[in-house]
Formats: C-alpha cells, structure tokens, sequence
C-alpha cells in the first residue's frame, strides 16, 4: 500500500514534471481514496477503462493520455461527465504523465521504443528534447524496418518516401508528433518513425527523399506505461495491471 500523496510525489519528481511545459497537467487529476493498493495502467482515460478500473476494483488508474487537454472544451456534460462520474462514484483516483513519459531516458515511451527495437539512442531533437536520435541495430532501409515495426507492434505501419534508402541516422517520436519531422530532418535523420503522419508530412517526405513511419499513435505509446506499471510494483509492491485496448489508429 502506498498513500496517495506519496504516490504522487514519487511520480512528479521521477518524470520530473516540473521541467515541462504541456497541453494538460501532469500527475494527480482526479482524487480518489487516500491509500492506494491496486492500479490498472493504461494508455488513454477512456470510458472503457474505467469501466474495467470499476470491474477490478483498483484504487487508482495510471496513464498516458489523461484528461483537461489545452483547449479543450471546459463544460463537464455528456462523456465528460460520464467518465469523471464513474471516478468520483468509486472514489478511483487519476494520474497522467504526458510529455514527461514520452521523454524519459529509461521508462519513457520513446526510450522504451528503442530499448525493443534494439536500437542505439545516440541524442535527442525537437522541443523539450521529446525525440530521440540514434541508430538500428543492423542494416536497414525504411521497408526492412517497417517490417520489423509491424512484426514488434502487431500493427502495419504506413510508410511514405523510398523503401530502399539506407538508414544512417534515425529519429523518433510516439504518437502524434508529425510537426517534428523537419525537426528530425533538420538535425540529420535519414529516416522517421512516429504514431501518425499529417497530410503535410507525406509532401515533405516525397519531396526531401527521407521516409516517413507512421506506426500508429497507440501503438508506440503503449511502452512507457506498462515500464512505469512495473517500477511502481518493484519500488513499492503494489499491484499494477496493464490493460491493452484495441485502437486502430
């Protein structure tokens, strides 16, 4: 058992919260009961994860993607108040580590990436140091790692630029980060992988020969929970469960 207040406190400063500047706030979002004994993790608040946090009867839900995004709508009617009522009725307590979980250098979403992938992080890019620079484990070019993407995240990665390009320096960043591409371009990538690709990037990856791969948003953020779910449960002996819900994007 750890209480709720510590719980919090050890998060903050082991993604150390403070040094960012986020869309949503970082750790505690929603109060629930003071001791904490059981805590289903996840990558995303959604309804259908509280729904399995009732079930199970945790004491908190842990995750990526949590709620009170920057301009977001403010009212709390119609979803909103159905998953902050499904909370609050079960007294369930929220936290949610966004930039700080991508960016950790061992238990983040990217660090866990590359640490599965094989892949060596030799440097960081873009803004806040979100992404990561570094390189594959052998030889590649974008179809080869493609195949390894889809065989590693049981999902097909959508690839745009030319498959036969050799990999020399790669970039990445999970989940929607597609505005760092030229970021990663810029500080030498020869290829980048990310959760999804905006409708400017494929011109960008046409016209500067660098191949874009978007192996999906959920897909490469699925990591750096399920790594903090197991520090927790080896640093405090509480039970942490994974919950893996299906998300085609």
């Amino acid at each position: 058992m750890i209480l709720r207040n510590d719980l919090n406190t050890h998060l903050d400063e082991l993604l150390a919260v403070s040094r960012f500047h986020d869309y949503c706030p970082n750790g505690l979002q929603v109060e629930g009961r003071p001791e904490i004994q059981r805590i289903l993790c996840g990558v995303s608040a959604s309804q259908m994860l509280l729904d399995k946090a009732v079930e199970r009867q945790v004491d908190a839900v842990l995750v990526h993607h949590g709620w009170f995004w920057k301009n977001e709508e403010r009212p709390v009617t119609g979803h909103r108040r159905t998953r902050l009522a499904t909370l609050l009725n079960h007294h369930i307590n929220l936290f949610a580590y966004h930039l700080p979980l991508d960016a950790h250098p061992l238990l983040g979403n990217n660090a866990e990436l590359a640490r599965h992938m094989n892949w060596t992080i030799t440097g960081r890019f873009a803004e806040q140091d979100i992404g990561f620079l570094g390189t594959p484990a052998s030889p590649e070019n974008a179809a080869t790692l493609a195949a390894s993407l889809e065989h590693f995240l049981n999902r097909k990665p959508l690839v745009v630029g030319p498959l036969d390009r050799p990999i020399t320096r790669l970039a990445w960043c999970s989940g929607g980060a597609q505005d760092y591409f030229e970021q990663a371009i810029a500080a030498g990538a020869t290829a980048y992988v990310s959760g999804e690709i905006s409708e400017q990037a494929v011109h960008i990856a046409r016209e500067t020969g660098i191949p874009y791969i978007a192996a999906g948003h959920h897909a490469t953020e699925r990591y750096g929970i399920m790594a903090l779910a197991n520090h927790l449960t080896q640093q405090f002996g509480i039970e942490c469960e994974f919950a893996d819900l299906e998300n085609p994007v």
